[in-house]
Parts: structure tokens; sequence; C-alpha cells
């Protein structure tokens, strides 16, 4: 299709973990099979694993694409086929257009050269021609904030310097496709502002861009749709908020197991805003968690807890119907009992993950747990931080003069100036 900007169809990529040899019997087969070109390991063979399985995706043009996944998942080694370092063992890929990447920042620095030096180096490297880089060569300083230090020798620079000049490069390439790993991050906060906006710059071009990330709040702010990848494989391709929701509930959701969870379960969690069923917010935003807890046996006493957590996992909030006031409740087998938590969301931008537990207080048992039964995004324009969002507003400041009256501290007795 001429709108695909990106397609993988059936990719895969062979590893061989490494060769020792604890003896000669093995090392003379070795340096025998090297020196008669020895065909491939069999499949069998322990030593090969795959990086990627049969992974088959498409990016349309002006598309924001995530990739997520844990550690080992296989996300550097397709940034690594799309990049041209590696080719795939099996499969094809196809990419339409200028394709650059914001992967290891400055790794094309020369320590002895200077910024001004190093912008043409680094500029040539990710295949901008030198006429490109003198076009750009202001915006690209101007946007680093180094132009006093530009004829300084790199190895001079902080690392933050270091980072902020390789993004600045970087960033203004202005390629077809995009990919993105782990870089928006760089320098203090002020900067790291100017990354996002860069980026939604990029993106608002019509720039096809693929961001792997661990900050699920990155993946969720920029993009539309995202991939999850486990051990390899492709597990979900679909909406961001589905996708990043799935990726979640595989690492942490659990209930409850034993005689008490068949007696009584939560059965549905669904979150809405005043239209209806939803997942993204504003701060300050009105939410509706709905939740049913199903009764399988005569059960009394019972309470709902509602506990949120963070995308670190940190505790948000806590709270239970009978801590506010509505005391307990009994439920005879085939019941089912619908609670509904009015939420205000003064949180600042991220993603929080309410879970809930059927409890019941006297006796201290656990009915069922259902830990982040779903997905709340939160967004908010605003520059705060943390996670509590108190919608602060400056409203007054001065400056005045210093005091006739101030206190001055006097140097100890016996130092210059004191006789």
């Amino acid at each position: 299709m001429s709108n695909v900007a990106l397609q993988m169809e059936h990719v895969y990529k062979k590893f061989r973990k490494g060769e020792v040899y604890n003896s000669l019997r093995d090392l003379i087969p070795a340096i025998t099979g090297r020196m008669f070109r020895q065909q491939e390991l069999s499949q069998t063979d322990k030593r090969e694993f795959w990086a990627l399985q049969d992974i088959s995706f498409e990016v349309r043009e002006g598309e924001a694409f995530g990739i997520i996944g844990h550690n080992g998942a296989g996300k550097s080694t397709m940034l690594k086929l799309l990049s041209r370092i590696m080719k795939p063992s099996r499969g094809k890929f196809q990419v339409s257009g200028r394709l650059s990447a914001l992967i290891e920042l400055a790794a094309g620095f020369h320590q002895d050269l200077t910024g001004r030096e190093n912008i043409y180096l680094y500029g040539t490297i990710l295949g901008m021609t030198r006429q490109e880089v003198s076009a750009k060569f202001e915006d690209i300083v101007e946007f680093s904030g180094l132009a006093e230090f530009i004829d300084t020798p790199v190895k001079r620079y902080s690392s933050g310097m270091f980072a902020r000049l390789g993004f600045a490069v970087a960033c203004h390439v202005n390629p077809d496709v995009l990919l993105v790993d782990e870089v928006l991050s760089v320098g203090d906060y002020v900067f790291q502002r100017k990354c996002v906006e860069r980026m939604k710059e990029v993106i608002r071009s019509g720039a096809t861009v693929l961001f792997v990330s661990h900050n699920l709040r990155t993946i969720a702010e920029f993009c539309q749709r995202a991939l999850l990848l486990d051990h390899g494989r492709a597990i979900a391709i679909g909406p961001v908020e589905e996708v990043i929701s799935l990726y979640l509930g595989r690492s942490h959701t659990s209930h409850v197991d034993g005689e008490n969870a068949r007696q009584a379960a939560i059965s549905s969690v669904k979150v809405r805003n005043q239209f209806g069923e939803c997942a993204r917010f504003q701060s300050g935003e009105r939410a509706w968690v709905d939740v049913e807890v199903s009764a399988r046996t005569r059960c009394s006493k019972l309470s709902l807890s509602l506990y949120i957590t963070s995308e670190n996992h940190k505790d948000v909030f806590n709270t239970s119907t009978e801590r506010l006031g509505l005391g307990n409740f009994t439920l005879e087998a085939g019941e089912v009992y619908c609670c509904t938590f009015e939420l205000n969301l003064n949180m600042v931008k991220g993603i929080f993950q309410p879970s809930f537990l059927v409890y019941r207080y006297d006796t201290q048992t656990e009915f069922d747990r259902w830990e982040q039964a779903t997905t709340i995004y939160v967004g908010s324009e605003e520059g705060v931080g943390g996670i509590v969002h108190c919608f602060p507003k400056v409203v007054h400041q001065e400056i005045k003069p210093a005091r006739e009256d101030r206190l001055v501290v006097l140097p100890p007795v016996g130092t210059s100036g004191i006789s």
C-alpha cells in the first residue's frame, strides 16, 4: 500500500549465545569445522535462540507507533534490523523513504573535536549532507543552548552538554521515518520540555515515528498504536491504551486462590467519564469506576477496597466502602454487588492503575484481590511534577531592594580584616 511507511513480514532473528570450549575434545572439532566451512548448527542446538519470531506489522505514513516489552523482549534487536545494522534470519521488511535513528546520542562524536566540528561529523553520520548541516547549523546550536561552548572540544563537556548537543543534531535530520529509543530524558527540565515539543513538531510535520521505550507515559502521550513484545514474539498490536493495559496486566494482575476465592469474586471493573467508558482523562477531571462482585455462596460483612498505584508501582491512594461510611454488605449465592467510586483525578500526568480487594475486616479475610484491574491515563499541560496535582498559581511576586538593617555575619576574631 502506498501509505505504508514501514512494514515487517514474518521476520525472524536468530542468535548464538556463544562458544565455550571446556576441553580439547570440544575445541578440535570446532576449529576443524571452521576450516572446512562447517554448516550451521542444527535448530536443536541449545546455544541458539530466537530473538525475534514471526514478527509482522505495518506502520502508516505520519503515524506515531510504540514498541514496548520487558528487558530481553526483542526491542533492541528490532531497532537494529530496521536500522540495517543487522539482517533478519528469515522474513523481510521494507522502509519507505529516508530513515534516521535517535538511539545512542552522540555515539559518533570525536572527543578531540570541538562542538562545531562534531555537529558536521555527527550530522554526516546521520545522513545529512554538508550543505544541509550548514543550513541548519544556527538552529542546532540555538536548540542545544551551547553557543558559548561551541568551539570548545567536547571532551571538556559535561555528560548533560554532550547529550544535549547530540539530540540537537539528531532532531534536525528531518527524516521520513524516525526511530526513537529512550532519548527524551536528556538535560535539565527545560531542555527535556524542548525535546518533547520538538518530537511533537516532527510528528506534526508528517514524519513516521517509532518509539521504543520503557517509559509508558511517553508511549501513551505520543502514540496512537503500539506493539507488545514478549520473548521475541508479538503478543498484541492495537490502540496504545489497550496494549499498555495488557502489558501491565500480564506483569502484575493476580487473584486470590483457595476456598475464599470460590465464595466471592470481582467479576467486572470499568472506568468511565461523563460520556461513557474511557481511559484518558485530564488532570482534575472526574472519573467513575464501576465494580461488580459476584457471590457463589453466602458471604457476610464484606467490604470493597480501592487502591491506586502509579506506573512505578508506588501507592497513590486507597480507601474502602467501609471506611467511606457505607458499612459492610452481605451477598446471597448468585447475587451481584455493584459499586461505583467517584474520583477527582487530581494527579499529574502519568499512568495510574486502580486495584480492588474484597475483604472482611473483623476476620481479616481476603475473598478476592484484583491488582491492576484497569488503567487510567492522566494528561496535563501544566509544568508540574510528582504524583499529586495541587493546581498551583503564583499570586504574587516582586523584587525588593536589600534591607539596610539586614543581618551581617562577621568573620571570626583573628582572621583577616579583624584587629
